[in-house]
This record gives structure tokens, sequence and C-alpha cells, in this order.
């Protein structure tokens, strides 16, 4: 891989240079909108009230959107409204036919389901810039209230998830790297300095001592390296193809590996785990009902820190873990059915039924290892959080979207320049054979 990202390489690709130019231009343009404030907000009002919420939507919310629901900019739902119409629509495709055959139908039925998640991101979107918008006006934090208002609120914050959601899909068609990815990878990295200076500022207050600060630069460096482990951390299954004859030739039967990821779930049980545990937290915040018997019974057993909070959390990051493998990302039926289409077969497995059990058995194997995994890396900065004071962005669902981000990036960096050398070496072979091809043979001497 090094010898494949040589910057000489790198300054002969000329298309790759352009898609990284194009990206990084419209990764700046997100950057710049998440500054621009939603119309009628007051400012110092926003900033105190953001302060005294930290514990409920300074970590994910602002983790999300980069910083702008503090700001409350333009960009503040950020692009997850885009995300949960991804999933649920992903989620519908598995259970509901319809669906399920519109995603068999190639281009265009994968052109269908993304309109349709258009059309779920728009209604996400509007329920909650509508929330949004009573919110701030209930809780004082807008110059001028009214229903005039919360209309420029909604329509301000839809448009700015739609024109998230348009960034993204520009950056995939014609930048580098998935765009939705990279937009909520950015909004990670912007903030991590603000983070670290608010580290640091407690380890000078004499809140957090050095040997606290030591330990934890040195466990963001091992959760970093667990990480990329388990995430390139492959289960092989052994297939087998037998010898076929097609008209008069006979094809010699083959071997190759079915690939499992320990985590085929990648960070979508930690998006749902937190979003939905962060619920209540955010509702009282907003509504300013912290002081009610039942929201406050709500906040003292499931606010963030608390034991029952974190036993929620792992369970609900082991149940999506399961339910979106087996329901999405690896459907052990379908597995099952293309192997026995394609005469492939799991040594000593009968093909059809028998390959599905035996891939449910392994992949719920896995899966015991993956969500432990996911479970932990999650559980570890809402336990610093809650011990230590330390902030969000170290370890967690942040470290998760960056790395698995950062290394589909390079991947794909990787893959145009390959793509990029395999060009030249053809074009190389053309000039050779027209260069032999005209040469002219001398004339024979009689």
């Amino acid at each position: 891989m090094a010898a494949n990202m040589s910057w000489g390489a790198f300054g002969r690709a000329t298309e790759l240079r352009q898609r990284i130019v194009f990206t990084l231009g419209l990764l700046i343009v997100y950057r710049l909108g998440t500054y621009i404030p939603v119309p009628g907000i007051d400012g110092n009002a926003l900033r105190d009230f953001m302060d005294q919420a930290a514990s409920g939507l300074g970590g994910i919310l602002n983790m999300f959107t980069g910083g702008a629901i503090s700001r409350m900019g333009i960009f503040a739902l950020g692009i997850m409204p885009y995300i949960s119409a991804s999933i649920i629509i992903q989620l519908m495709a598995a259970m509901v036919p319809q669906l399920e055959q519109l995603k068999k139908e190639g281009e265009q039925g994968r052109r269908k389901l993304n309109q349709y998640t258009r059309y779920g991101t728009v209604f996400l979107a509007t329920f909650q810039a509508y929330g949004l918008a009573v919110s701030l006006q209930s809780g004082e934090l807008v110059t001028n209230p009214g229903w005039f208002f919360i209309a420029a609120c909604v329509i301000t914050l839809v448009g700015g998830t739609m024109f998230l959601m348009w960034l993204g899909e520009q950056i995939t068609a014609r930048g580098i790297g998935n765009g939705i990815s990279l937009i909520i990878f950015v909004g990670i990295i912007a903030e991590v300095p603000a983070a670290l200076a608010q580290f640091f500022a407690s380890g000078r207050s004499g809140a957090i001592s050095p040997a606290v600060i030591v330990g934890v630069l040195v466990m963001v460096v091992v959760v970093i390296g667990f990480v990329v482990f388990m995430e390139r951390s492959l289960r092989k299954i052994h297939i087998q193809y037998p010898r076929r004859q097609a008209g008069m030739k006979v094809y010699e039967g083959g071997s190759s590996h079915l690939p499992i990821k320990v985590n085929p779930a990648g960070v979508i049980p930690a998006i749902f785990a937190s979003s939905l545990l962060l619920l209540p937290t955010t509702i009282a915040t907003f509504s300013q009902s912290q002081s009610g018997p039942v929201m406050a019974t709500i906040l003292a057993y499931f606010g963030p820190g608390q034991p029952l909070y974190l036993a929620f959390f792992t369970a609900m990051i082991v149940f999506f873990t399961f339910f979106y493998t087996f329901n999405v990302s690896f459907k052990t039926d379908d597995v099952a059915e293309n192997l026995k289409n394609q005469n492939g077969f799991v040594p000593g497995i009968r093909p059809g039924k028998k390959t599905e059990e035996y891939l449910d058995y392994v992949v719920t194997r896995i899966l015991v290892l993956g969500s432990g995994y996911l479970a932990l890396v999650c559980l570890l900065p809402e336990i610093l959080r809650s011990q230590l004071a330390i902030p969000f962005y170290f370890g967690g669902t942040s470290v998760l979207i960056v790395v698995s981000v950062s290394m589909d990036t390079v991947q794909q960096v990787q893959s145009h320049l390959l793509a990029h050398q395999y060009e030249g070496l053809i074009e190389r072979s053309q000039l050779r054979g027209k260069r032999r091809g005209g040469k002219k043979t001398p004339a024979r001497r009689h």
C-alpha cells in the first residue's frame, strides 16, 4: 500500500487530484455553513443554555453536526435525518416484500429506494426542525417569538439538511470517498481541537491530574489501534466450486473464500443506541421539565453515566448489532441462495437450507465477539465522561466513525492510484505495439 501511495504516482494522477480538490472545496462549504446562524436566535442566551445542557446535547448531537447545534447554524440538524431515513428504508426493504422486490430490480429499483429515502429525509427533518423551533421558543432563546420565527426556523433547517444531502451525493459521485460519511467525519475532526483544549485546561487548573492526562492519551492510541484491528478482522469461510462443462469446454473447479467481518453492522448500532438513550435527556432539557416527578425519576436512573443507563446502552448495542446484521448487512438466506445458484458450496455442508443454518451458526458466534467489541468501545467514553469529566470525543462512536471513514477513503484513493497505474501500463503497451507495427522492414538485396 505504501508503494501505491507514493508521491510520484499521486503527482501523475490528475483525475485523483481533481477529485480530492473538489471534495475539499465542498467540505469547506459545509464548515462555513455551520457558522451561519438561524435568523431570530438570541446568541448570548443560546450560549449560556448550551453550556448548561452539555450533558444531553453537547455530546452526540454536537458531534454529528460539527458544532452547528451549539451555534444553532443553518446546518444544526446535520445529516442525521438522511442517515435515519436511509436506515429505516433499509430495514423496511428487508421486511416489506414490495420494497425487497425493488431492491432486486437493479439500478431502477435503487433509484426508487433513493427517492423514498429523500422523502423520508424531508419528513424527519421537518418533524425535528419543528420540535427544535418550539423548544427554542419555549426556552426563551429567540428574539421575536411567534409563528413567523417557527416557520423561518423550520424552512432554514430543512433546507440546510437537504443541501447537506446534496453535498454528500456530489462528493460521492464526483469526489473521493463516501460524501455522507465524510461530512460526519469532518464535523468530528473540527470539534476535536476544542475538546483537547478543554481537556488540557482542566489539567492546568488541577481538576485532572497529569497522570490521568497521560493515561487518557495512551488509552486513545490503544483504542484507535484496537478499533483498526477489529474493523479489519475477517472470518473466511472456504467455498468450493465443482468442475463444470460449457459446450465442448470443461472448466476445472476452483475455490475461494466468503469473508465475514467481525463487525458487519459498522457504527449503526452505536448511533441508534446513543440516539434513543439521549432522547429523555434531550426532551427534558428543551422542555424545561427536569423538575417534574416522572422526568426526574427517568433522569435519575437513565442519565448519562448511571448504571442502568450503561446496562441498557449495552443491551441495545447488542440487539441492534444482531438485528441489523441478520436483516440488512448479511442476510444468510440470500447468501446461501446465491451460492447455490453459482454452484458453490461449503465443503462438508449441503447447499441450500443446510448452508443457511451453517452460516447462521457462524455469524451468530462472530457477532458475540463483534457486539461485545462495539459495546466496550462505546461504553468507554460514557464511563470516562461521568467519572473523570473527560470530553466526549475521546473514544466511542466518534472513534469508530473516524477510523472506518479514514480506512474507506484511503482504500478508495489507493484504488484510483492503482487504476491510474494500470491505465498507464496499457497505454505504454499500445504505444509499443504501434511502434513495432509501424516499422518498415528493410528491402531485400538481390
